[in-house]
């Protein structure tokens, strides 16, 4: 069976989206990647609607399983978290409309999946994604990689291909979990301690 996971890096002025299906043996492909651009100059409502029907229409057009989304994150910078959040919302209220589940993941839990590290760089985790998925070239920009990344993680954190409820079988102490995934499981655990 396979899983189709949407993956959204939310932002107002660079949403990325990107879909991957991957196989329970974990092998990911990806099905689509884009980015969703707004202008600074547009009215707040005209970037989230822009934000909204595009997510309507990669929703509509791919169907996917689940919906990955990176959390939102305390940031110094105040108006950027409100753009990321204010973007998540219209993501997964479309997402809600569907009945389609949505999934949170925290940037270093993305990192630590796709890399084997929490802390990786974005090179790091585009080059890895290019690999995982076999791309003769990385996706561009970083946000189209990271939404792919977030598609990807998702799917290895829910048993590629099982259900989501079997995610919470794969912890820290698993014996069948693979080095990415024991540090992705190490990220998790100490961005709940850090909340």
């Amino acid at each position: 069976m396979t899983l189709r996971v949407l993956g959204v890096d939310p932002g107002l002025t660079r949403c990325g989206i990107g879909v991957v299906d991957v196989e329970k043996n974990r092998r990911a492909t990806m099905v689509a990647v884009g980015v969703v651009g707004t202008s600074p100059d547009e009215g707040l409502d005209q970037r989230l609607l822009l934000i909204a029907t595009s997510i309507d229409d990669w929703l509509d057009r791919y169907e996917p399983d689940v919906l990955a989304v990176e959390r939102v994150f305390s940031q110094l910078n105040v108006s950027t978290v409100m753009g990321v959040a204010q973007a998540s919302g219209v993501v997964i209220a479309a997402a809600a409309r569907r009945g389609i589940p949505v999934a949170l993941h925290t940037p270093s839990e993305v990192k630590a999946a796709v890399t084997g590290s929490g802390t990786s760089n974005k090179e790091a985790v585009t080059k890895l994604v290019t690999k995982i998925l076999r791309l003769d070239a990385p996706p561009r920009p970083a946000d189209a990689a990271d939404a792919l990344a977030l598609a990807i993680t998702h799917a290895w954190r829910a048993g590629s291909g099982t259900s989501n409820k079997g995610a919470a079988t794969t912890g820290p102490g698993s014996l069948s979990l693979t080095p990415a995934q024991r540090a992705w499981a190490e990220a998790e655990a100490k961005a709940r301690r850090a909340r």
